[in-house]
């Protein structure tokens, strides 16, 4: 079994945050159906790069393990139709604009009088409640408001996002985290509830101890590029052979493993460098130090060379990387699943790991509307006559 069998879950999200909380409760066993426009389907069908005959390869990793049912919510008999759905259902997770389910008569405490048992993730930019609940809130937005971006790059340029929607990935998380946690809510009580997850809120729950240091200690953290100030030495260095490794040795007894292993012993004595705040005070210099000697060595053998002396070290991966590295193989962190239109494709699998009902990829992102008669059929038990009539209708 996988963790989440038997959970029937209504996704009605678009595009990645909500999406993506769908796809961590389908990759750990929960049935869960997407909630599509006709014709059009979520837009996530067509973001991301292509593949030589322009296939998105975004949508079979997002979508993956899902049921792809299409309904026009606009229609109140589509709204009527998810209200019907609601009464087996166990989570709906949605990531509308704040106001847009109200509107359509599929609010918490609408739904909750049809299943009081009824989980409800709700994923907006800036939460259900506060004087900018009601602004659009991207992912990019959220990741400056949480104080991400501000940290994020060079001091000496503008701020700079990585190269992910890590906002909205952050904020699936916390709905999937919401979901989980208001289960087993319900396994002590029988009782659902409804969970508010931000993007922004999503953002400032990992920025550490930001907000703590400038509260109690007047600190503002800055941009600092490759390292953290005061930790030292953590960061990246230039090898002979034109590559970059990621050496962390900050704590003193990595340190003097490290100027071991360099042939210059006697720094880990060094009063510039004997202990984490005085490496933390000379850190330009100690970087110094380890790139000239890093610049001597060729990147593969000195990681190598490094872990056999239990100093952490790695290369900075691309995806040819990944899909090379003995460890990924040796572990299945990336699988490959068969696609109808793209054949064998690689995608990260599913993790953490459970080691009594882990979670697994079946099958990549589905059609538009590909699973719509079978729901209703095997949902509410709806006859083929009556779909067809709401296929006539332009409902489904």
């Amino acid at each position: 079994m996988k963790a989440l069998d038997g959970i029937r879950v209504l996704e009605m999200g678009q595009l990645i945050a909500g999406p993506f909380c769908g796809q961590l409760l389908a990759d750990f066993g929960a049935e869960v159906v997407k909630i599509e426009p006709p014709r059009v389907g979520d837009a996530m069908r067509q973001w991301g790069r292509t593949d030589a005959e322009g296939h998105p390869l975004w949508w079979p990793v997002i979508a993956r393990n899902k049921k792809s049912l299409t309904l026009d919510l606009r229609k109140p008999e589509a709204q009527e139709l998810v209200r019907e759905l609601v009464a087996s259902t166990d989570i709906i997770v949605e990531n509308f604009r704040a106001g847009r389910m109200e509107a359509w008569g599929l609010d918490y405490e609408t739904l909750k009088a049809i299943n009081p048992r009824l989980i409800m993730v709700r994923i907006t930019g800036f939460g259900q409640t506060g004087p900018y609940s009601n602004r659009a809130g991207f992912a990019a937005v959220c990741e400056a408001m949480g104080g991400m971006r501000y940290i994020g790059g060079y001091p000496d340029r503008p701020p700079v996002r990585i190269g992910l929607s890590i906002g909205d990935t952050l904020a699936g998380q916390s709905g999937f985290q919401g979901a989980l946690l208001a289960l087993q809510h319900r396994h002590v009580t029988g009782e659902g509830q409804m969970v508010d997850a931000s993007i922004y809120e999503a953002v400032l729950s990992v920025m550490e101890s930001v907000v703590t240091e400038y509260d109690r200690g007047g600190h503002v953290r800055e941009r600092s590029g490759s390292f953290l100030p005061g930790i030292a030495p953590s960061n990246a260095y230039p090898t002979k052979d034109g590559d970059t490794i990621i050496i962390g040795a900050n704590q003193d007894s990595l340190f003097r493993r490290l100027t071991a292993l360099m042939g210059q012993p006697e720094l880990a004595d060094d009063a510039r460098f004997a202990n984490h705040q005085a490496r933390g005070s000379n850190q330009a210099e100690i970087d110094a130090i380890i790139g000239e000697w890093t610049q001597t060595q060729e990147a593969h053998p000195l990681v190598e060379l490094l872990a056999e002396a239990g100093v952490p070290a790695g290369l900075t991966y691309r995806a040819h990387d990944m899909l090379e590295d003995p460890h990924f193989i040796a572990r299945e962190s990336i699988v490959r699943v068969e696609d109808e239109t793209l054949g064998a494709t690689a995608m990260q699998n599913v993790f953490p790991r459970l080691s009594a009902s882990p979670g697994a990829v079946e099958r990549t992102g589905p059609k538009l509307g590909e699973h719509t008669r079978p729901v209703l059929r095997e949902w509410l038990d709806y006859d083929d006559a009556r779909i067809d009539a709401l296929e006539a209708a332009e409902i489904i």
